[in-house]
This record gives C-alpha cells, sequence and structure tokens, in this order.
C-alpha cells in the first residue's frame, strides 16, 4: 500500500519531528516493512507491506492509528459533521444478512467547481487519476484517506425502490469497467426494481455511474460481509480498491461517517445542497470480549509480563479492558476483526512493547511427540519399498491442460467439475484426474536423455468431478519403460512386461489384478487408490525364530509344461501340497531356469523348479523328502503337467 507523509502526518501531528528512516524503522517494528521511498511531485511516497488480515490499515488513518498507538501520541481529530437524519426518500430493502448497514443520502449538484488541487495531487500520490467529477474523486480520496469505500450512483437512473440482495441465476450487469458480467444466486448485488445495478463492495454499474450531466446523486455508504466479497472478486476476477478493503474487513462503525463526510465534500467542493440522509439496518453487535490470561501472555513472551502494562497497551489500540485477577478482557474496537483469540491480543501486547524486548533465547519447549498419521506412514512405506527396488520418486503439479486431461480423465469425470476459476494459465486449468499424464511425460523425457531403462512412481492426489466440486483420492502411480537386462552375455535383454508392473503390485500388496495401460513404446503404467493397498501395521518386535543346526535339503524338478500355463497358479497348487505333507520343514519352491527349444514336444517348455526343505530338530531323511516331491509331483501332475524324461 501506499503512504502519502503529508497526509500521514496530517492524522498524526506528532511524525512532523521524525525523519523518513526513523518512519521507515518504526513502521517496520510494527510488522509493516517499507518497500520503497520515492518523491513524487514534491511529496514523498512510501510503498508499505500490509499483511492480509490487517484490513485496517490500509489507508492513511488507519495506518497513522497504529503508528499513534506506539508512538502514545494523539490522533488528530476527524473533520465530522454528522448529518440530520431523517425519513427515506427513496426506499432502501435489505434482503440479504451480508450486508446489515446501508446509510445514504440524496444531493442536488450545484454548478461543478471542480476537484480541488490538492485532492488530484493526494489521487496522483496514491496512484490514481483525478476524474473531475466531485462525487467520483471524493468517494477515492475517502477511500485512500479513511480507509472505508463509498459510492454514488446518479439518482435519476434508479427505478423505484433500492434492493441489496442476492444475486439471480442468469441475470446481468455491466460494470464500470464495460464488462457484461453473469450473475449467480452467490453474488451480493445492489439493485433497483429494473435489475442490479452493482456488485456490492466490488465495482458499480455502468449504467448509474456518475458523469458531468449528472444533477443528483444517491451515496452509498456500506458495511458487507468480508468472505461474500472475496468470493465474488475472485469468482469475476475484479479486484478493485473497494474490494481490497471489504474483503478484508471493513469498519462498520464508519458507514454513517463515511455518508457524513462524502456528502460534506460535495457541499464544499460542488456546491450540493442536502435534501435527505437516511439509514437502513444498523451497525451489527459488538463482538464478544477476548480473555487474556497471565499465564499465555508470559508463556508467548518468554517472561512474565504485568497485566496492567498489557492493559496500557490494547487501549492504546482501541480496546477496552478489564483486569480480573490474573487475566483481563478485552473488547476489540469496531475496526480490529483480527483480534479474536487471547494469542491475538498476546502478539499484540508483544509488537507495541517492543520485539527488541523478547529475550533472545527461546523458552523450553516440552511435550512428547504426537504419532505420525497412519495414511502418511503408509505412504512413506510404500516409497520406501518402491525405492529399494529401483523406482525413482517424482512430485509433479496437481494442475494441467485441458488437452492433457482428456487422455485419462475418462467419460465419467468430466473436466468442468474440476476447471479452475482462475488458472495460472491454460496448460495449468484443469485438477488432474489421473498422475499419468503428468508421470508419462517426465519418462518421455528421460528416455530422450539416453536412459536405457525408467522406473518412476508418484503418490499424491487426483480429482473427481461430483455435484458439490472436486473430491480427492490419494493414488499411487508407477511407469515403468526400457529394457531390462543384457549387462552381460549371461543375462538377455527383453522389453518391460506387464508380469514385470503386476509383480511389482503383488508384491505392494495391491489385491485381485490391477489394470495395466499401455502408454505407447512399451511404456506400460498402472495406478492404485491407495485405499486398495494394506493400510500401515503397527510396529511389533517380530518373535524370533531360532536357525537350525541341521542340513537343507534342495530336491529339483523338471516339468514340462504348457506355453499358456501361469507360474502363479501351478506354484500355488505345489506349494500347498507340499505345505500340507511336510509342514514347518518346506522352506520354498522356486522356478530357476526356463527352457524352450524346438526338440521339446511342440507346445511346451520345461520349467525347472526347485524345493527346500530344512527341519530345525533332526537331520532330514532322503524317505521323508523324496514323498514331499511326490507330493508337489502329484499336484503339478493335476494342472497338465508331467516330468520331463
Amino acid at each position: 500500500m501506499l503512504l502519502e507523509r503529508r497526509a500521514l502526518q496530517t492524522e498524526l501531528p506528532a511524525l512532523a519531528g521524525l525523519g523518513n528512516v526513523d518512519l521507515c524503522e518504526l513502521l517496520a517494528s510494527l510488522g509493516f516493512p517499507v518497500d520503497g521511498v520515492e518523491t513524487k511531485q514534491g511529496e514523498t511516497i512510501l510503498e508499505v507491506d500490509i499483511t492480509a488480515n490487517r484490513g485496517d490499515t490500509l489507508s492513511q488513518r488507519g495506518m497513522a492509528r497504529d503508528l499513534a498507538a506506539k508512538l502514545k501520541a494523539p490522533l488528530a481529530s476527524l473533520p465530522h459533521t454528522q448529518l440530520t437524519e431523517g425519513p427515506a426518500l427513496f426506499p432502501v430493502r435489505l434482503e440479504a444478512d451480508a450486508c446489515p448497514i446501508y446509510a445514504t443520502a440524496i444531493l442536488d449538484l450545484g454548478a461543478n467547481a471542480g476537484t480541488p488541487t490538492e485532492v488530484v495531487s493526494f489521487l496522483a500520490s496514491m496512484g490514481s487519476n483525478a476524474k473531475q467529477l466531485p462525487a467520483v474523486d471524493a468517494s477515492n480520496e475517502l477511500l485512500h484517506r479513511y480507509g472505508h469505500p463509498t459510492h454514488a450512483f446518479d439518482a435519476d437512473t434508479l427505478k423505484g425502490t433500492l434492493l441489496v440482495r442476492w444475486g439471480r441465476e442468469g441475470e446481468t450487469l455491466r460494470t464500470l469497467d464495460g464488462v457484461d458480467r453473469k450473475l449467480t444466486s452467490n453474488d451480493l448485488v445492489i439493485a433497483d426494481e429494473a435489475g442490479a445495478i452493482a456488485l456490492a463492495g466490488v465495482m458499480g454499474g455502468d449504467a448509474t455511474k456518475v458523469t458531468s450531466d449528472t444533477k443528483r446523486v444517491l451515496l452509498e455508504s456500506a458495511w458487507f460481509d468480508p468472505r461474500v466479497v472475496r468470493r465474488m472478486a475472485h469468482r469475476h476476477g475484479l479486484h478493485s480498491d473497494a474490494s481490497y478493503r471489504f474483503g478484508r474487513g471493513a469498519d462498520p462503525a464508519m458507514a454513517k461517517i463515511a455518508r457524513d463526510l462524502l456528502a460534506a465534500r460535495l457541499q464544499a467542493w460542488a456546491g450540493a445542497t442536502l435534501k435527505g440522509a437516511w439509514t437502513a439496518g444498523q451497525i451489527p453487535e459488538a463482538r464478544p470480549a477476548v480473555t487474556l490470561r497471565l499465564g499465555t501472555l508470559g508463556r508467548i513472551a518468554g517472561a512474565p509480563i504485568d497485566l496492567a502494562e498489557a492493559a496500557a497497551h490494547l487501549v492504546q489500540l482501541g480496546c477496552s479492558v478489564k483486569i480480573q485477577g490474573e487475566e483481563l478482557c478485552a473488547v476489540p474496537p469496531t475496526w480490529r476483526h483480527d483480534l479474536a483469540l487471547e494469542e491475538d491480543l498476546a502478539e499484540e501486547v508483544l509488537r507495541l512493547r517492543g520485539f527488541d524486548c523478547i529475550d533472545s533465547v527461546l523458552p523450553p519447549l516440552e511435550g512428547a511427540p504426537l504419532p505420525l498419521a497412519p495414511n502418511y506412514l503408509q505412504a512413506r512405506n510404500l516409497a520406501y519399498r518402491l525405492a529399494h527396488v529401483g523406482f525413482h520418486q517424482t512430485v509433479t503439479l496437481g494442475f494441467i491442460s485441458p488437452d492433457a486431461d482428456a487422455a485419462f480423465a475418462g467419460s465419467d469425470n468430466p473436466a468442468e467439475g474440476r476447471t479452475l476459476g482462475n488458472p495460472l494459465g491454460q496448460e495449468y486449468s484443469v485438477m488432474r484426474a489421473s498422475l499419468l499424464t503428468s508421470l508419462r511425460a517426465t519418462a518421455e523425457l528421460n528416455l530422450r536423455q539416453g536412459a536405457k531403462e525408467v522406473k518412476l512412481f508418484e503418490i499424491g492426489p487426483i480429482y473427481r468431478s461430483t455435484g458439490n466440486g472436486p473430491s480427492e483420492v490419494m493414488v499411487l502411480a508407477l511407469v515403468w519403460t526400457g529394457t531390462l537386462g543384457g549387462e552381460d552375455y549371461l543375462t538377455r535383454a527383453r522389453a518391460v512386461q506387464a508380469a514385470d508392473l503386476l509383480g511389482v503390485a503383488r508384491d505392494l500388496g495391491a489385491q485381485g489384478t490391477p489394470q495395466v495401460r499401455e502408454l505407447g513404446e512399451g511404456m506400460l503404467a498402472l495406478e492404485i487408490p491407495l485405499a486398495d493397498l494394506p493400510a500401515h501395521e503397527e510396529r511389533i518386535i517380530p518373535k524370533f525364530t531360532p536357525f537350525s543346526r541341521f542340513p537343507a535339503l534342495e530336491r529339483d524338478l523338471s516339468l514340462l509344461v504348457d506355453l499358456a500355463q501361469p507360474y502363479a497358479v501351478l506354484a500355488s497348487a505345489m506349494t500347498e501340497a507340499v505345505g500340507k505333507a511336510a509342514g514347518e520343514c518346506f522352506k520354498g519352491l522356486g522356478c530357476v531356469d526356463v527352457f524352450r527349444h524346438k526338440s521339446l514336444p511342440a507346445g511346451r517348455q520345461a520349467w525347472l523348479l526347485r524345493l527346500r526343505f530344512q527341519a530345525g530338530d533332526r537331520t532330514l531323511t532322503s524317505d521323508e523328502v523324496d514323498g514331499w516331491v511326490t507330493a508337489a509331483l502329484e499336484a503339478a501332475r493335476t494342472l497338465g503337467a508331467e516330468l520331463r524324461g
């Protein structure tokens, strides 16, 4: 935000003896760092950073008020002559809770004497050009000087009752920037009987704007719910000076005062005649008191602070304070909507007391660490296991282009429910429906750089369109492409196969057979919801099994099987048969060689299967091992396998 040194000093005369460097340091000490200082037409302009929760400082007087609390100096009195209100000359009806108060007045404009030179200069300092329309320039000047947005309508263009209501589906409004905007039931509008004439708290309408031909104006000074204004400004991509202030919380008590100030300026600048002033609604009820305990203040400060000192600082900020034992109760002023917790009050005390008064040694931190969330542990364990088998983890953006999204979204997941209203660009405008879009692009980039084999995975959210907006689903995606083996003459090179990827999925605990997708040029991928994978189990120390002191025995079976025979089916049948016969003595079954040759019967291949046995309490005999091997062979024969001669 821009501050004009002269206007700031008008609100706080105590700044007269303070140099620019000292003023910048003072602002920084209050949490408002100064980004730059420049001189424009003889005026010193400061550019100051203001956090989103401090809407009360978005004006010359608002910032002066904060400086006055630090300096313990009085603010200049507000040049305010209160208007005498009477019956409404123009009906105003409030139909939305988002606008509890609407102060207005009607004035007949006299000869247009133009905007005073000092106001033109002040608006230029604020980066705004004077329009030489007193009603418009006075409204802009009040906004920058006192922080409360106002508006003036050409009263002769209004038709019937003035309404503050919610928009209607299909309703349109041409705003002052000349853009026709489609309204929804979530838009708060000012309307007359012909339709919407302004977006409340954001921008006025073109049809009722003040021009050089305007003879009569109706003033608007209201308070609008910050959340409603922020949503409207974001929805329409329309961020005005008014929405910037209303969206961060204006002072509802300023509604009548700003109306009176605007009317007084029109009377002084344009010889306007006040015809009447009135108010619809009333100021919202005072917010509840916030309690600050002595223990909380000391804990946050790291040192004891007397409650009387804390109360004095809060009073300087405009709070009403009462001390009761070891706590104080403070009612925040109407302009400080950000003071809602006792921690907020403690921070304000420390800010005014001075950050340099805080001890440089951190207070001790105690407490047992909280357990990690199960979904985090599940994702971490999956990442560890995949990294151990050679996969590399990627982290990609959650926003993609509509074209890239269409390749994986599916007809049941339309992009309309996942499209951003204000994207960074077309290529980042849709919330992704799949991780495979970005993983494929990353894998292709690695292949172009000469990688022989690419193994990637990502754990992250994807989105589905629903009637209530996009819903999030955490998934695991794998991409595997390139050539396996070929490093030496014993390992033949081959392309990645679907079975390789399914084997990884099975090792991770995936149930059933996940769908493997072909992404082109030998690139294979699959995507599994984390809900379909085993949850994280609590760490349990396993029971120790002593190592056997007796020798292990191995037996090989060379079997002829059909070329289409699934290995998993055969191995499962043999393992079950041997396990029943040998019990704990059976240690495992594995295929150690596959032989295919024209010398074998047509449609057959040879598998060399190795069975391993070991007992923990004795040396196994050949007879009992031969019996177990026979059981395995019989199980294999039931699936069409036979012993190779």
